[in-house]
C-alpha cells in the first residue's frame, strides 16, 4: 500500500537520518578537491611588452592590479611590481636591469605575493631590498616569511611612550633623550657624520635588536660600514638590508619597506627594536623615479604628490604597538644643508623630533656634529624626571646665552660679568666640549652620561 506524502515526512524533532541526495546533488563536484586542480588546468595568461619608456614598463593582455608581482621576458626574465593601471594595460617598475628586454615579450603574473623573511636567524646577516641574502654566508635560516604588505597600527592601539631609550651617545640620551617607539630624524648635509652616529648607536643603544637600511648607498662605503663603522660587534646583534644607488629605483623603495616589515615582525613578537634608515631622502627620491615615470605631475621641486603620502605611511608604521616597540632613527639629506627644504620639512612634521647636524661643527673636528640648541625631542620631557629635565635645560640656556653673546666674544666687546650664563659658559667652555664631544668607539651608559651632566651642571652654577 503507497505511503502517502504526509505519511512518509518525519515529525519535527525527530531523529532521523539525512534525506538521500538528489541526482543533482549527487554528480555535484567536492570543490574541495578539485579546485586545484581546476586552477590548475586553466590557460595561462600571458600578456606582452607593449612599450617601455624610460624607467617604466606598459603591459597589456595582462590582469594586474597595484602592487602585482609580474615577470617579463624568456631571456632575460626580470622581475617587476606593478605601479599604475589605466584603460589600455599596467605599468610596470622594474626589479631588475632592463637590459636586452624589448616590445612583445612575454609577461606572465608571478602566482606568489611577496614574502619578507623573519627570526633571529636573520642576526648578523646582510640582504638586498627583497630580502635575499647578499653577503656571502650561504642561505638563509629563517623562521617564518611574512607578507611584505602591513597596516600600521592603529592610533588607539599604540602603548604611550614613557621609557627612555638608551644611545650610548652622551649628547643623544641627555639634551636630546628619545624614547621607546619615538621616531627621530638626523637632518644634515652629506659628509657630516649622519652614517658614523648611526653606528655608535647600533653598537651602545640597549634595544634588544637593530634594523639597519642602507637605501642609495655607494657601493664602496657599505663594506666600510659594515666593517669599520659597524664593526662585528654592532652586526651580530643587528639585520642589514642593503641597496645601493645604482639599482633601479623600485629596488631602493623595496629596501626601505623590507626593513621595515621586518622590524614589525619583531615588534610583534612584543620586543624593542630600532630601525635605521639611512636616508629617508634617497627613498623619497626612489617614489619620484617611479611617480614620474609612470606620468604623476611633478610637484614641488620635481617630487610628485605620491612622494609624500608614501613618507607618511612609512614613517607611521614605525613606533609602539599593544606590546612591542620599533624606535625609528632616520637621516635626511638636506638639500644644500637647506633644512627647509620638501623633504626635510615634509619629515619634520611627521617624525616625533629631531637632530641637527652641522657642517661647521664638523669642520672643526667635533663629533658627533649634533647642533644641541637646534635639535629636540618632543617626548624627552615625558621619559625623564624632574630632576633630568632640570640639568638638561641648564646646559641648554647655558650654551644658548653662549650663542647670544657670540659676536661680540668673537671682536672682544663682552665684559665679564655682564651675564652669568655667559660667564659660566667661557670659563667651562673645555669642559662643556668636552661633554658635548665622544669618540666613536666610547659607548657610555645613559646613568653615566646624567651623572656627568649634573656634575658638569653643578660647576657651572657656582661659576654663574
Amino acid at each position: 500500500m503507497p505511503t502517502s506524502p504526509a505519511a512518509a515526512k518525519p515529525a519535527a524533532g525527530a531523529g532521523s537520518a539525512a534525506p538521500a541526495p538528489t541526482a543533482a546533488s549527487a554528480w555535484r563536484p567536492r570543490t574541495d578537491t578539485l579546485t586545484p586542480a581546476l586552477s590548475a588546468a586553466l590557460p595561462e595568461r600571458v600578456g606582452v611588452v607593449s612599450s617601455i619608456v624610460g624607467l617604466s614598463v606598459e603591459l597589456r593582455g595582462l590582469p594586474a592590479a597595484i602592487g602585482d608581482l609580474v615577470t617579463i621576458g624568456d631571456n632575460p626574465r626580470i622581475d617587476a611590481e606593478v605601479v599604475a593601471t589605466t584603460r589600455d594595460g599596467v605599468r610596470c617598475m622594474p626589479l631588475g636591469r632592463l637590459t636586452g628586454l624589448q616590445a612583445g615579450a612575454p609577461a606572465r603574473a608571478a602566482g606568489t605575493p611577496l614574502l619578507v623573511p623573519t627570526g633571529t636567524g636573520l642576526f648578523g646577516r646582510v640582504v638586498d631590498g627583497l630580502g635575499r641574502p647578499i653577503d656571502g654566508k650561504g642561505p638563509l635560516t629563517v623562521d617564518a616569511f611574512v607578507s611584505f604588505d602591513n597596516e600600521s597600527p592603529s592610533a588607539m592601539g599604540r602603548a604611550r611612550i614613557d621609557t627612555p631609550l638608551q644611545l650610548g651617545v652622551r649628547v643623544l640620551d641627555t639634551l636630546t633623550t628619545m624614547g621607546r617607539g619615538q621616531r627621530m630624524g638626523l637632518f644634515a648635509g652629506s659628509g657630516v657624520g649622519k652614517s658614523s652616529l648611526l653606528s655608535m648607536i647600533a653598537r651602545g643603544t640597549d634595544a634588544e635588536v637593530s634594523v639597519i637600511a642602507l637605501v642609495g648607498e655607494r657601493g664602496r662605503e657599505v663594506r666600510e660600514f659594515l666593517e669599520d663603522d659597524l664593526g662585528a660587534e654592532g652586526l651580530a646583534r643587528s639585520i642589514v638590508v642593503v641597496s645601493t644607488s645604482d639599482e633601479p629605483a623600485m629596488m631602493r623603495l623595496r629596501a626601505a619597506f623590507t626593513a621595515t616589515r621586518i622590524a614589525e615582525s619583531f615588534r610583534d613578537q612584543g620586543k624593542h627594536v630600532v630601525l635605521m634608515m639611512d636616508s629617508l631622502t634617497r627613498v623619497a627620491m626612489a617614489q619620484r623615479e617611479i611617480g614620474l615615470s609612470v606620468g604623476e605631475p611633478p610637484a614641488t621641486r620635481g617630487y610628485p604628490p605620491s612622494t609624500f603620502s608614501l613618507l607618511a605611511r612609512l614613517l607611521e608604521r614605525a613606533g609602539t604597538g599593544e606590546t612591542g616597540s620599533i624606535t625609528g632613527i632616520y637621516t635626511v639629506l638636506v638639500d644644500g644643508d637647506d633644512h627647509n627644504e620638501p623633504i626635510a620639512d615634509a619629515a619634520r612634521s611627521i617624525l616625533d623630533g629631531h637632530v641637527v647636524l652641522d657642517r661647521k661643527l664638523a669642520v672643526m673636528g667635533h663629533f658627533p656634529s649634533v647642533d644641541a640648541l637646534a635639535s629636540i625631542s618632543r617626548v624627552a620631557s615625558r621619559v625623564n624626571t624632574a630632576e633630568r629635565n632640570r640639568v638638561a635645560g641648564t646646559l641648554r640656556r647655558v650654551l644658548a646665552a653662549r650663542q647670544n653673546a657670540q659676536d661680540l666674544l668673537d671682536v672682544g666687546a663682552y665684559r665679564t660679568g655682564t651675564n652669568p650664563l655667559v660667564d659660566a659658559a667661557v670659563t667651562h667652555e673645555a669642559a662643556i666640549t668636552a661633554f658635548l664631544q665622544q669618540r666613536m668607539d666610547d659607548q657610555t651608559p645613559a646613568t653615566a652620561a646624567w651623572d656627568r651632566l649634573a656634575q658638569l651642571t653643578r660647576q657651572l652654577a657656582v661659576a654663574a
